[in-house]
């Protein structure tokens, strides 16, 4: 799982409170929600998941307690 840092990722971060990742196609939606609330110590309030040219990304939008940009600070991204 890596961390997408793009103008449009940056944005999603900024206005939804969205972080996005591009993580293995056999990764299941519920092991992804384990591994980043494991990871992040945060609570995952929706996903989705977007396969495209054989990447598979996915929108992770968290609580409204949880701020995105906190957690794409401690990751280095801003």
């Amino acid at each position: 799982m890596k961390p997408l840092m793009t103008e449009k990722a940056v944005m999603m971060i900024e206005r939804d409170n969205t972080l996005v990742f591009q993580v293995s196609m056999i990764k299941q939606k519920e092991e992804i929600k384990k591994e980043i609330e494991s990871l992040f110590k945060v609570q995952i309030k929706s996903m989705r998941t977007l396969v495209r040219k054989n990447k598979k990304y996915v929108y992770v939008k968290l609580k409204g307690d949880t701020l995105a940009i906190d957690v794409a600070s401690k990751l280095g991204l801003m």
